[in-house]
């Protein structure tokens, strides 16, 4: 009598799980729109900076960006980055206070929502973005200057 209690209770909880799916839904918690300031184009900015060459662009995004394990097991500092990893280092240089809906984060997916015509077939926004085959550094590229063009706009509509 449990078993089928048991399976119900994880259907249920599987359906409530959020993935980035409910971005097409406008008061989706995945469509919030943080407030725009200074600091946000400075990241944007700094995100660039970060992903300057297609040496540095990691296309195999896993959304674990801090550090990566040596075989030896050692830890050091990544060097290559992929899209929401150079977003998060940006963000962690320039506040030390990361956040995974923060303003240039959302600006950022909003853009791929944009761009990316197989959006509906990515879990995570960013990454599957990131690690889609067709997307190239140049579009990877694209992406951030449009986010920077984004929240530049943002700015001066608040400023005026």
């Amino acid at each position: 009598m449990w078993v089928p209690a048991v399976l119900i209770l994880a259907a249920v909880l599987k359906a409530q799980t959020p993935t980035d799916q409910s971005a097409g839904v406008p008061d989706s918690p995945y469509n919030v729109k943080p407030p725009i300031v200074q600091m946000d184009l400075r990241i944007a900015r700094r995100a660039m900076e970060i992903l300057d060459s297609p040496a540095k662009w990691n296309r195999a995004d896993t959304r674990v960006c801090r550090i990566k394990q040596c075989k030896s097991g050692c830890l050091t500092k990544a060097k290559t980055f992929s899209l929401y990893c150079a977003l998060e280092k940006a963000t962690d240089e320039l506040t030390n206070e990361f956040q995974h809906r923060g303003a240039v984060m959302q600006a950022a997916r909003f853009v791929v929502d944009e761009v990316a015509t197989n959006r509906q077939d990515f879990q995570h926004r960013l990454q599957g973005y990131n690690n889609d085959p067709s997307t190239t550094f140049a579009d990877i590229q694209r992406v951030l200057r449009l986010t920077e063009n984004r929240i530049s706009k943002q700015l001066g509509q608040v400023q005026k």
